[in-house]
Order: structure tokens, then C-alpha cells, then sequence
């Protein structure tokens, strides 16, 4: 059976506005909003942390095997948020959001966040370096990868309001649920 809605990964580094645009992408679809670094801690996804950097390393085999336990793949209708996006099979992928933002910004959000020494630095790189958009086009169709900015309120209304129109098309070419919601 096909899947009655989209689902969509939002991607990009740490501070970029990814949990921002999930939860009101959320409201604004009636789809689940998963946090993926959530479930790998309520769910005691972590072989450990880094020492350098603090970061949790990822057993990335439980995570998919929750993840697969969920009607993700079958319904649809599922927001995954997290820092990478390579992880998940394609088949389960519609739309892949990669966030961007100038450096200048993303600096001073990632310091208010304490952000310091070789996390601030692998991040600040990260974002320099597209690493996640550079992922994202390496691991899913060009025709569903698609780059935002995500410097302003103005950028998350303009970017939520594309999306919404996007899951719209969506739903209408495969013939999936007429209101926000519905058939998930």
C-alpha cells in the first residue's frame, strides 16, 4: 500500500533551525515531528561520547531498527530532525531539507548554546564546508534535495510556507490525503 503522505528529513548543522522548522511544520501538517537525537537518548541509542567533542556516538543499527519498527515507511507523514541524513534508506525518504546559514550567525547561535574549542570548531567547518548538502546529494536524488536558509523568522515562514505548498503537490500527485492529516 502506498504511503498517504510524505515524509521529510530537515537536515543541517547544529544550530541551523532544524527542531524550528520541524515542530511548525509539524503543527502546520498534522505529521510527527521525530527528533531523532531525542529517541537516541530516551531510547539508549549511545555507545558512548566523544571525548573531544562531547557528541554521543550513535548505534546507528538500533536506531534504524526502532525506526523501522514505526509506520514511517508504510503511512508516512513522519518529520525525522537530525544533524545527518545519509542514515536513513532512501525508500523512506520523499523531501530532504538540508538548512543553511551564514556563518557569521550560526557562530553566535552555537556559542549561546556553549558551543567551544573542537565541537565549535567541527561545526563552524561543517557548515563552511556544505559537508551535510554535500550528504544529502550524495545519498538521495538531486530532484528531492533541497537547500534552504534558515537566517531569519522571515527565512522559516517563507521556508515552511514552500513546504507546505510542496507536501500539497505531493499528496495530489499520489493521490494521498485531500487535509492536513488525514489517512496518516
Amino acid at each position: 500500500m502506498a504511503r498517504k503522505n510524505p515524509n521529510i528529513i530537515i537536515t543541517g548543522t547544529p544550530g541551523v533551525g532544524k527542531t524550528t522548522h520541524a515542530e511548525q511544520l509539524a503543527r502546520a501538517t498534522g505529521f510527527t515531528h521525530l527528533s531523532v537525537n531525542q529517541i537516541v537518548k530516551d531510547e539508549g541509542f549511545q555507545e558512548g561520547k566523544d571525548e573531544e567533542t562531547g557528541s554521543l556516538i550513535v548505534d546507528e543499527d538500533k536506531l534504524l531498527d526502532y525506526l523501522e519498527s514505526l509506520p514511517l515507511h508504510s503511512q508516512g507523514g513522519y518529520i525525522l530532525d537530525w544533524h545527518a541524513c545519509d542514515l536513513f534508506p532512501e525508500r523512506w525518504i520523499d523531501l530532504v531539507i538540508v538548512l543553511r546559514c551564514d556563518s557569521t550567525i550560526l557562530y553566535d547561535r552555537l556559542t549561546a548554546r556553549g558551543y567551544k574549542g573542537k565541537k565549535l570548531e567541527e561545526n563552524m567547518d561543517s557548515e563552511i564546508m556544505q559537508v551535510l548538502l554535500d550528504e544529502a546529494r550524495e545519498a538521495y536524488k538531486e530532484e528531492i534535495v533541497v537547500e534552504l536558509r534558515s537566517e531569519s523568522n522571515e527565512d522559516v515562514e517563507g521556508n515552511l510556507e514552500r513546504v507546505e505548498m510542496w507536501v500539497e503537490g505531493w499528496r495530489r500527485d499520489n493521490g494521498g490525503a485531500d487535509r492536513e492529516g488525514e489517512g496518516k
